[in-house]
């Protein structure tokens, strides 16, 4: 079976990781979370174009919106020929390039067929306190309002959890594979996470095969996942099981304006 393309992987990462906040315009979508993850409050270009006077009007109206949230004005980019004229909008405008991804990729049989899976893997279909706590541990910016945040946008789309624990039964790992409804039969494997007292133990090649495995049980064709171009031993790891890069993105930011203060 052949992977989703970029274009397609854009709409199964929007699907996977949704904003409770959004709205369209020309092509964008800005979406908004109180500020919780860059992907959740930055401007998926969907539709980049080359019209300049389009997109700056599409700027200045992302502008306005992102300014009443009381957000900065973000934009996820991807590495592609289409986002040449975006590319060179957001330089004359003095936007910064942050936070490089590497969009990772694996296909499978996509059978159906049950597998073992590692033993003392659990999986469940929502996020119990345990995998919350021990993700956001590892993962999280903010408090308990933000964290709540974070825990709306995993439960907006369907998923499984999986999480191992330690010799002594705590949690030790956990991961998420994310099933988009009616997006062609991928996952995205998301929320990779290993308690930093445990890590190179092997628990986390454990979930990512828990996770594998659950994926192709459920008749998913492909996998994808998402790991920052200096996560060297994350890439590793994805590397060993299967995993390819197919594309890369990065954030673009809108640098703060410095207002003339004085006589």
């Amino acid at each position: 079976m052949t992977g989703p393309t970029l274009p397609r992987l854009e709409v199964l990462m929007d699907a996977a990781w949704p904003a409770p906040d959004r709205a369209e315009s020309a092509g964008w979508v800005l979406r908004a979370a109180s500020g919780v993850t860059q992907r959740a409050n930055s401007v998926w270009v969907r539709e980049p174009g080359s019209d300049p006077h389009r997109q700056l009007a599409a700027l200045r109206e992302a502008r306005l919106w992102y300014r009443a949230r009381r957000l900065p004005l973000i934009f996820q980019v991807f590495a592609d020929h289409r986002s040449a004229a975006l590319n060179a909008l957001l330089d004359d405008e003095g936007f910064t390039r942050q936070s490089e991804t590497l969009i990772m990729t694996l296909d499978s049989s996509g059978t159906g067929h049950q597998k073992a899976g590692p033993a003392g893997v659990e999986i469940s279909e929502k996020p119990s306190e345990e995998w919350l706590q021990l993700w956001w541990s590892v993962d999280g910016r903010g408090g308990p309002a933000e964290r709540e945040t974070a825990h709306a946008i995993l439960e907006a789309c369907p998923a499984l959890y999986a999480l191992v624990r330690d010799d002594d039964g705590a949690p030790a790992a956990v991961g998420r594979l994310a099933l988009p409804v009616g997006e062609g039969g991928a996952g995205g494997i998301y929320c990779m996470a290993t308690r930093t007292d445990l890590r190179r133990r092997g628990f986390g090649g454990r979930v990512l095969t828990a996770l594998s495995d659950a994926a192709e049980a459920a008749g998913t064709g492909s996998l994808w996942l998402l790991v920052t171009a200096q996560n060297r031993g994350a890439q590793a790891l994805y590397a060993a099981a299967g995993f390819q890069e197919t594309g890369r993105y990065l954030y673009r930011q809108e640098r703060p304006k410095r207002h003339l203060t004085g006589c």
